[in-house]
């Protein structure tokens, strides 16, 4: 009843696993570094990364100029904001050197690399608005993302899942607060 010949269980390939594993061991993990998808996925990134840092100039803006009755509640929800897009741009950047690549923080062009524009209203309805249409532009970005690095690099695709999720929450605060 247990012939061993039909027996197909999954074994690692212990080898192959030590050969990789000691191969090039300057270049931190195996997978990340040496995946034909690694210039591809860094660019991606980076592109990410300049929407992030985009993103926390326009809440730090929109925090101190933010005026009107609900502005001092929203403003200080707006900084909370500010601090996550930094958080998120921080493990962007971390994940890009993880890769073997270089975080690209050069203001110049910045904008161009942004998935989300900057934006300068005075209004604070105008402010959120602006605010909620970003968020929006980052929730699809990180889709597009995650469903191109699908299982290229299952790392990189969980830490833009779990930058999703914030996203996502980011624009339905905002929604709520638009619609107060």
């Amino acid at each position: 009843m247990n012939d061993p010949s039909t027996n197909h269980a999954l074994e690692l390939d212990h080898d192959a696993l030590r050969a990789a594993a000691t191969r090039e061991l300057d270049r931190g993990a195996v997978t990340p570094a040496s995946s034909p998808y690694r210039e591809s996925i860094i660019r991606l990134l980076n592109g990410a990364l300049a929407t992030e840092l985009v993103c926390v100039l326009r809440y730090k803006r929109h925090h101190f100029t933010a005026h009107g009755l609900a502005s001092p509640a929203i403003a200080d929800e707006l900084l909370v904001h500010a601090n996550e897009e930094s958080a998120h741009a921080d493990r962007l950047a971390r994940r890009i050197v993880q890769l073997g690549g270089e975080p690209d923080f050069s203001p110049l062009g910045m904008q161009d690399r942004s998935h989300a524009p900057y934006d300068d209203s005075s209004d604070l309805k105008d402010m959120l608005r602006a605010d909620l249409s970003a968020e929006r532009i980052a929730v699809e970005a990180y889709r597009q993302m995650i469903t191109l690095i699908g299982d290229k690099d299952p790392t990189t695709k969980r830490l833009l899942e779990e930058i999703l999720s914030d996203e996502e929450e980011h624009a339905d605060e905002i929604k709520d607060w638009l619609d107060r």
